[in-house]
């Protein structure tokens, strides 16, 4: 897979763009006022993997909190501005890493100069980002993805004619073919990191279809230097899908991935649905790469058990134990889960 080539673009201790790795991102769900809500959930985040997050500043007071909730947390934060450019200001000055804005809904050109010359000052890069909501919704599918890109471009030119250059772009839609179209448009006519994500994908089970489709595809393109799900519930759930993803892209890896069958007649383990529910639970707290085997035959258990860092091919009455590929022992069915965690935080 050849990778697109983009400018770099650093966000406070965070580098994206060029050929570094792309970087999984989230939103925070608390209101930025409650700076300790904010600050707690923050750092719950980054044990989860996540490494940079954005807070929306719907007014001062929010972006007054930016100061304090930045010194309590060690991950860039990126102000989400919309309508009121002066809030973009206001968190420049209070120390963010990175600012978005609507180019649909911030009009005020000379104040978008004025927040690119203090973004500039400060070495804070702006994310351009370009959403449905603001597209006629008559359009066609392919009219409504060409006005998205164009909207977003048109405003990342108006920046580089500010002389701003640390530029990120996203153009994100509910329709994952709209948003996929739109986010080729960029990349085939510039040079900016693109954030990927599929926008308002709704719960949990929709939004890890649709945004598991939409950027993966494009990640598998070469195209995207930063991800994030959108997902109505819990943010930890967005970064747990966007490293999963890498993962199975082989393009990243953080914490345990598992290998399991979907079980079939042949299982051998009549509850091997439980223990890979259990194995999921206990393998939480590794932050490690480690992949981890549990199959409920033979028939592909021993090849994928021996392809994992640790895994168990199970039998009849027992299961065989491989480690990097190597059969160690055998072992019963109730030491089943004990013995993986074990090998795993070994590893």
């Amino acid at each position: 897979m050849e990778r697109r080539v983009s400018r770099v673009v650093k966000v406070g201790s965070v580098v994206m763009g060029g050929d570094h790795p792309v970087v999984v991102q989230t939103m925070t769900k608390t209101d930025t006022r409650d700076v300790a809500s904010t600050v707690r959930q923050i750092q719950e985040l980054e044990l989860r993997g996540c490494e940079l997050v954005r807070l929306a500043v719907k007014d001062i007071e929010a972006a007054r909190a930016l100061r304090t909730i930045k010194r309590e947390v060690s991950i860039p934060l990126v102000a989400d501005i919309h309508f009121d450019p002066r809030l973009a200001l206001a968190s420049i000055e209070a120390g963010v890493d990175k600012i978005r804005l609507n180019p649909s809904n911030i009009k005020d050109r000379a104040m978008v100069r004025e927040v690119a010359r203090t973004a500039k000052s400060a070495s804070v890069p702006i994310r351009v980002g370009a959403n449905l909501g603001s597209m006629d919704p008559e359009l066609t599918r392919s009219e409504r993805a060409h006005a998205l890109a164009e909207e977003a471009l048109g405003e990342a030119r108006f920046l580089e004619e500010a002389d701003f250059h640390d530029i990120v772009v996203s153009v994100k839609s509910s329709d994952v073919r709209e948003m996929v179209e739109a986010v080729r448009i960029v990349a085939g006519c510039s040079d900016y990191p693109l954030h990927l994500g599929v926008t308002e994908a709704g719960p949990l089970r929709q939004s890890l279809v649709k945004s598991s489709a939409g950027i993966g595809s494009l990640l598998l393109e070469g195209i995207g230097d930063t991800i994030r799900y959108s997902i109505s519930g819990d943010p930890g759930l967005e970064v747990d899908a966007a490293w999963t993803l890498l993962a199975g892209l082989d393009l990243r890896r953080h914490g345990a991935q598992i290998v399991s069958c979907p079980t079939c007649g042949r299982c051998e383990v009549p509850d091997i649905l439980s223990l890979v529910a259990q194995l999921e639970e206990r393998l939480g707290e590794i932050v490690k790469p480690v992949t981890v085997a549990l199959m409920g035959c033979v028939v592909n258990g021993v090849g994928e058990g021996k392809a994992a860092d640790v895994g168990i091919a199970c039998g009849r009455d027992q299961g065989v134990l491989f480690v990097r590929g190597e059969p160690v022992r055998n072992i019963e069915p109730s030491a089943f889960i004990d013995t993986l965690i074990a090998e795993a935080n070994k590893l």
